[in-house]
């Protein structure tokens, strides 16, 4: 590859990581509020990965949280700063990272397969759930008192399961769709 052409692919890298950044913002303003909103930010990290790649859509997502951390209300509810993250709903934040991760990893070792795909969502929808339930239990028992599992879990994760899923579904019929049109490598 020519010194040009390694210098256009790096310049499409970076636009392409950040659209798909300022999707997945604008997917956590559309929100409905609760003791963890419900917004469409989990699909805009899976879509970012699928059609960007396991590097790319990762770098989308960190980029998107330390645009967060620096204040810019990217966050649900147009909030932004450190202190979201430290709060109760900061781990399923940086649980975005982790699905993201974990997309890539199977990438890498399994290839683009939709099957591997869909698996890879809720792998990573899982371990977002789990390491972002833990952060809840933590912050939340620190600054309010102890709280049972099974309540996080009805809190936090049981009222998001169907909607995820369904998410998942989108990102990979949307995602397969995109990244034909848009013919990204």
């Amino acid at each position: 590859m020519t010194t040009a052409a390694a210098t256009r692919s790096k310049t499409y890298d970076m636009v392409y990581i950040a659209v798909f950044t300022v999707l997945i913002a604008v997917c956590s303003w559309i929100s409905i509020p609760a003791a963890v909103p419900f917004t469409l930010q989990t699909f805009a990290i899976f879509l970012a990965v699928t059609v960007l790649g396991g590097k790319r859509g990762t770098l989308a997502a960190v980029v998107y949280i330390l645009l967060g951390i620096t204040g810019i209300p990217v966050f649900a509810g147009f909030t932004g700063g450190v202190h979201i993250l430290a709060g109760n709903t900061g781990g399923y934040i940086i649980g975005f990272i982790f699905s993201a991760l974990v997309m890539w990893a199977m990438e890498a070792m399994l290839g683009k397969k939709l099957w591997v795909q869909a698996l890879s969502m809720i792998i990573g929808l899982a371990l977002c759930y789990a390491f972002g339930t833990i952060w809840f239990m933590v912050v939340y028992t620190r600054n309010a008192g102890a709280v049972g599992l099974v309540t996080v879990l009805g809190w936090c994760v049981i009222p998001f399961v169907i909607p995820d899923l369904i998410k998942v579904a989108l990102a990979l019929a949307m995602g397969k769709r995109l990244k034909a049109a848009i013919k990204i490598q």
